[in-house]
């Protein structure tokens, strides 16, 4: 125990005379090892505690408070106990001394056994000797922590001073200018108001000393390191002046005088603590106040050109409102709400008698505004409000009036957002459903597309709410609808009805079954079977056919409109298959468009996603098959790469998203017919003859083009669900896609394989079947074979499925493709590949369809191949070079922007060399990479300035206009470069930009235009 006390003293010594800060570390790892207490330090520092010089002094109460901010859990009650009345005597000593003596009560204030009654010690101890303004900000910054850590550990003790302890942190915080202390004093307050702290007489100083920093007009500076942003100090500020009805008083005469600022930022601010504080505020509070504040309100809404203070007004004023609308009458009170509601009614039901003025707008938001904030406002300020408007629109005959009219009639059918009635409340519109419907129907009859779109959505918002269309006028709107979607010309009022329909649908889908989607049909399958004179022209009824196709998926969004939809479809395509229609081949493909997006509609359907694998998707596959298998003849629209691809979605979604164990049944029997020609499961099945569909035979593309269809189900299931026959499925697709000279064949066949290794588990299996792969494409892409472009694109796609696993041969295939740059005959397209790899595939090898997708694949590939492209471009022969740069601009061009940023210095003198190149592909892409470059970090390209001038000035002269329109881009992007470095070109490129102001494109004048009055604007003030 000597040698430890020696220690001890030895540290004292050094730590206060020898001044070396690291040993009050060393001297509270003693105290916590236990080689000595605390108070042994306090006698170790007597000498120090008791000199006449207060740096002294200070000195060892420093090493005291270091020493128990590390160890204040360990101390015991009675240590607690001596230490805090040693410190609070302190209080009163040298001011040399107090920030060291505050760091030790801080401390102390965190032990947990804080004796009863010292709490109230020390806070007494603080008020009473410690001028808290006086001090530093750290300082100050420590007296606010031991406030809220009392708060936190002694609340009823500081309950127990009442009044006293607002007082005292009332003087503490006066003046107080330091945003991070701002920050802490405001969070006490918060503490003070929200856990019912005794305010007693001090209400308006405690809001005197917080709301004299309203609004807050702090900005921190730029890298500011302590992060404290502006928001922050307002929400923390506005929680306080929100905290206490008792605020009332004081707070809303000034929010109303801030109100009359010129200062949007100081507006804004008021508004929203108006909005905040009425949520907390009681009716009493605000009847005094009521009419100053509905005209602030009501001029910022009026009069603003901010949509910030806009929006903020109409907040305030629906938080006004519900408050209001809370209050209790007594057969005594005044009903605030109602008198609230006549001045609002007063100053803005005028307005909407003139809808050829511009306050008819701000008016109508103000009053659906107050309307929606409760049922009691929207009951009363219905029942003047409608009777008005139905009542002009009668009056007025200009359509542009009318239209008016039914579009601020909408806002008050339409419930508001978050807005909510209470069950069993009555709907105010109930008592006008039949004149508005009358107005309604009325309106969607007259000339005016405009009128009609209007009606349209006005409609849609009478239908979605329940007890305001009878059955009759549901289905009088279905009627409406039906003949705006086939007869409207307007392509705005069709669009609207589609979409009112598509929202009607849902709620009354019998009305619609009934009404709409037989008129849908006579459209698209009866006039396609038979002529009739007198019909549109073949343009005109094709474009109404599509329309028809369209609208058809744009109702079902009901079950039941699901079965009654998807037959026509079908039937049309079965039609279409027959040959004996005038279908055209895009309305084909609308047809499969529009079954696609029944699928994506019926995602959540169970019942529709049985529909689908046990109707549907048969069909399909049975229509396909048989189209495939048709000899001569007229060309089967069902036999087209644009049919096929438009089905692939619908089996993607079916099998992907549509009753997932369905999906697995479904699965099997589409490889049972691939595999095996098995057709059990086909409706119709009049297949005549035994077929192979993943055989190449002469002439056999029909049928095995069928492959994107087997790719659509398998490689869209999840995960979790095991393809069977994998080996052999893999084998014939390999094959398939090596041997088959048609290009979709081959291809799809590529993508199946692709889809099926990109999912397959890791193991010796996988392994075999990527061996035997390699193998082949190794011996397919030698000069001698015959089917290089085949093999080359099953490289393509198996790189793809491996890279984005991040399979260990993704490299080896990679390296394959780098090798393949040189090729006279693959060199483009190896470049090309670099896209396909880097780029999302739409039918495959996606995230929606379960691929295996890895985080970040493309930096790590980038990372891994950029160096390779680098070194090859640097190695290849002059003639193919094109092909590196344009692989390396493609791999670019896919990065995120703050990687392509990070890389670019090192890569920039390639990237000009592609300028260079004359493949307009390479340039394209070049510059597509460098345009958003130059925009985000255009300091970048000042050491490289002259010759990019150069080259971007001759591809304005390009034979292809996009590059000229790019080029010109990145030119005006240059000019966000330093005035120094840019000013001296500025001649030069004023006479170079004057020749494509002739360009026989617009586009490429216009930015012509736009980029020659950049730089006529430099060095300008």
């Amino acid at each position: 125990m000597v040698g430890d006390g020696a220690l001890l003293l030895g540290l004292v010594e050094e730590f206060v005379t020898g001044l070396q800060d690291s040993k009050a570390a060393d001297t509270a790892t003693g105290v916590k090892k236990g080689q000595f207490a605390v108070l042994e330090l306090v006698e170790a520092l007597g000498s120090s505690l008791t000199s006449s010089e207060p740096r002294t002094r200070g000195r060892g109460i420093q090493l005291l408070s270091q020493v128990l901010q590390q160890c204040c859990t360990s101390l015991s009650e009675k240590e607690v106990q001596v230490l805090t009345a040693f410190y609070e005597n302190r209080l009163k000593d040298h001011y040399v001394i107090t920030p060291h003596v505050l760091q030790g009560l801080k401390a102390l204030t965190l032990c947990p056994v804080l004796p009863t009654g010292l709490a109230i010690s020390i806070l007494k101890s603080l008020f009473q000797d410690v001028h808290v303004q006086s001090l530093m900000q750290t300082d100050r910054s420590c007296v606010y922590n031991i406030l809220i850590n009392l708060m936190e550990s002694r609340e009823e003790e500081l309950k127990g001073l009442g009044a006293d302890f607002v007082f005292g942190f009332v003087q503490a915080i006066d003046g107080e200018k330091d945003p991070r202390n701002l920050l802490l004093a405001f969070q006490i307050a918060q503490n003070i108001l929200y856990r019912n702290y005794e305010l007693g007489s001090f209400t308006e100083e405690l809001f005197e000393v917080t709301s004299c920093y309203f609004p807050i007009d702090f900005y921190p500076p730029p890298n500011d390191p302590h992060g404290i942003s502006r928001e922050e100090l307002i929400l923390s500020l506005r929680a306080v002046l929100s905290g206490t009805p008792r605020f009332a008083e004081f707070l809303l005469p000034l929010l109303i005088e801030k109100l009359d600022s010129d200062v949007q930022s100081s507006k804004l601010d008021s508004l929203q603590t108006l909005a905040a504080c009425a949520a907390g505020y009681g009716h009493k509070e605000l009847k005094e106040f009521l009419p100053s504040l509905w005209s602030s309100v009501r001029r910022e809404v009026f009069q603003t050109a901010s949509e910030k203070v806009e929006s903020a007004g109409l907040s305030a004023l629906r938080s006004i409102t519900a408050c209001l609308s809370c209050s209790v009458l007594d057969s005594d009170s005044e009903d605030s709400l109602n008198t609230f509601l006549d001045l609002v009614l007063k100053d803005c039901q005028h307005h909407l008698c003139e809808p050829d003025l511009k306050l008819v707008w701000p008016s109508t938001k103000l009053l659906q505004t107050a309307a929606s904030a409760s049922y009691r406002a929207s009951y009363k300020i219905t029942a003047a409000v409608v009777p008005l408007l139905l009542e002009q629109y009668n009056n007025h005959t200009q359509n542009a009036q009318r239209r008016t009219l039914v579009e601020v009639l909408q806002g008050f059918i339409q419930p508001p957002r978050g807005s909510h009635t209470e069950e069993g409340d009555e709907n105010p519109l109930t008592g006008y459903r039949q004149p508005l419907c009358a107005l309604v129907f009325s309106a969607l009859t007259e000339s005016s597309p405009t009128l009609q779109t209007a009606a349209v959505r006005t409609l849609t918002a009478l239908g979605t709410q329940p007890g305001l269309l009878s059955g009759e006028d549901i289905d009088l709107a279905a009627d409406h609808l039906t003949r705006l979607v086939l007869r409207e010309e307007e392509p705005q009022t069709c669009s609207a009805a589609m979409e009112a329909a598509g929202s009607l649908a849902r709620l009354h889908p019998t009305a619609f079954a009934s009404r709409m989607v037989p008129a849908l049909k006579q459209e698209i399958v009866s006039e396609a079977m038979e002529e009739c004179e007198g019909r549109p022209t073949a343009q005109s009824q094709q474009a109404l056919r599509q329309r028809s196709l369209k609208t058809l998926s744009t109702v079902s969004t009901h079950p039941s409109l699901v079965q009654e939809t998807v037959p026509i479809l079908l039937q049309a395509l079965s039609v279409s298959h027959k040959g004996s229609s005038s279908f055209e081949l895009e309305e084909v493909v609308s047809a499969c468009r529009s079954l696609q997006q029944i699928a994506e509609l019926a995602k959540d359907s169970e019942e529709s996603g049985r529909y689908f694998h046990q109707t549907v998707i048969p069909r399909l596959l049975g229509l396909a098959v048989q189209a495939s298998l048709q000899g001569g003849g007229a060309p089967n629209p069902l036999t087209e790469e644009r049919v096929l691809s438009a089905m692939v979605p619908i089996f993607s979604t079916a099998c992907g998203y549509l009753h997932t164990q369905l999906a697995a049944h479904t699965a099997s029997l589409v490889l049972s017919l691939f595999l095996d020609g098995d057709t059990s499961f086909l409706p119709e099945n009049n297949i005549p003859q035994q077929f192979q569909l993943l055989k190449e035979r002469s002439n056999g593309w029909p049928e095995t083009q069928l492959v994107c269809l087997l790719m659509a189900c398998v490689c869209s299931l999840p995960k979790s669900m095991e393809v069977p026959n994998t080996d052999r499925l893999l084998s014939e697709l390999e094959e398939l896609s090596c041997s088959c000279v048609h290009p979709f064949t081959h291809t799809s066949a590529a993508k199946c394989f692709a889809g099926l290794v990109n999912k397959h588990p890791a193991g010796e299996q996988l392994d075999s079947i990527l061996k035997r792969s390699v193998k082949r494409i190794e011996s397919g892409l030698s000069s001698d074979s015959p089917n290089r472009i085949q093999v080359f694109t099953l490289l393509l796609w198996v790189s793809k499925a491996l890279l984005l696993r991040y399979h260990p041969l993704s490299t080896t295939l990679t390296d394959k493709l780098l090798s393949l740059l040189v090729d006279r005959e693959l060199g483009s397209l190896a470049a090309d590949g670099f896209a396909l790899l880097m780029n999302d595939s739409t039918d495959v090898l996606n995230r929606a369809c379960h691929a295996d997708v890895r985080m970040m694949y493309r930096q790590r590939f980038f990372t891994e191949t950029a160096p390779k492209l680098v070194l090859g471009f640097n190695c290849a022969p002059e003639e193919r070079k094109s092909s590196y740069l344009k692989a390396l601009s493609h791999i670019l061009n896919s990065l995120p922007r703050q990687v392509q940023i990070t890389e670019l210095p090192s890569l920039l003198p390639l990237l000009l060399e592609a300028l260079c190149c004359p493949d307009h592909g390479v340039q394209l892409s070049t510059l597509s990479c460098l345009h958003p470059l130059l925009l985000d970090t255009p300091q970048v390209m000042t050491s490289h300035l002259g010759t990019l001038l150069s080259r971007l000035l001759g591809l304005t002269a390009s034979p292809a206009m996009k590059v000229r329109v790019i080029s010109l881009q990145c030119l005006k992007a240059l000019t966000r470069l330093p005035e120094h470095v840019v000013l001296p070109s500025r001649p030069r490129m004023l006479r170079a930009l004057a020749v494509p102001l002739g360009d026989k494109k617009r586009l490429v004048r216009r930015e012509a235009v736009l980029a020659r009055g950049e730089w006529f604007l430099l060095g300008s003030p």
